[in-house]
């Protein structure tokens, strides 16, 4: 697996946690492939920021409104910078 910047990892983190119900600490863990320990870091981050919120009686966890934002930012940030990557490598490519 490649090495993942923080954003990255944020941004599998508040997807996961976006469904209707909300979803478990540990289908968390295993849609974002992190450990216990990370998750628990990431999670705590994301409750400080107001980015993800915690129901108490069903144990689960929901992007905030503030989360999805985020998230669309992240999107269409990665959307961009794709199409330029794809741009450069048409550029760069030779044809026979």
């Amino acid at each position: 697996m490649k090495y993942r910047d923080r954003t990255e990892i944020i941004t599998l983190i508040l997807a996961s946690a976006s469904r209707m119900n909300g979803v478990l600490k540990t289908r968390i863990m295993y849609e974002a492939f992190l450990s216990f320990s990370q998750v628990e870091e990431y999670i705590a981050l994301l409750l400080r920021n107001s980015l993800l919120e915690h129901d108490d009686l069903k144990k689960t966890y929901k992007t905030t409104e503030k989360g999805l934002r985020l998230l669309e930012l992240c999107n269409s940030i990665n959307e961009i910078v794709d199409t330029k990557k794809a741009k450069k490598d048409e550029k760069n490519s030779v044809t026979v």
